[in-house]
């Protein structure tokens, strides 16, 4: 190598420097976006009149209600589910916050049958809602981050829909 290329090497190594830091701030700022998309519920507003609570939920991109909540205090997400019985948790999030396994049982899903343990979620909550000592499942084989909340929390509740919008009461 001679001086004279040592220029042009440094110039090349700067613009690849310049595109590299260029995507990431293009992937910070989409995935922000992507985020929110996907999950326009992260920050729960409520609402209250005396003793009533309610809380509005956003549909997302897909039609589904996600949101951010709470099982015991850990910060989790919610894909609200009236077709799921009770509330199935994927075992690595049931792990993290610390839920304890209880009696093997036997479940329907999607994808067929399969092995869930039975647990009690002490508090569970969606903005100022929080429901106490809620059956849930721990589901082994069930992926992602997203917990199914089924109507063994939402039975607890008044929800009804309008356009993309549902209001939860309580």
């Amino acid at each position: 190598m001679t001086q004279q290329d040592m220029p042009q090497r440094t110039g090349k190594l700067f613009a690849w420097l310049a595109w590299i830091i260029g995507l990431l701030f293009l992937y910070w700022l989409f995935d922000d976006m992507l985020q929110e998309q996907f999950n326009p519920n992260q920050n729960v507003q409520s609402t209250r009149n005396g003793e009533a609570i309610q809380v509005v939920l956003e549909q997302n991109r897909a039609g589904h209600y996600v949101a951010t909540g709470a099982i015991n205090n850990h910060r989790v997400l919610f894909l609200l589910d009236t077709g799921a019985t009770q509330v199935a948790i994927p075992q690595n999030v049931a792990a993290a916050i610390g839920l304890p396994r209880g009696s093997q049982i036997m479940v329907n899903t999607a994808n067929g049958r399969a092995t869930a343990y039975r647990t009690q979620l002490d508090t569970l909550q969606l903005g100022d809602i929080v429901l106490r000592d809620v059956a849930a499942t721990i589901v082994p084989g069930m992926g992602g981050e997203q917990i199914l909340l089924g109507m063994s929390a939402l039975k607890q509740v008044e929800f009804s829909q309008r356009g993309k919008m549902l209001t939860i009461g309580y």
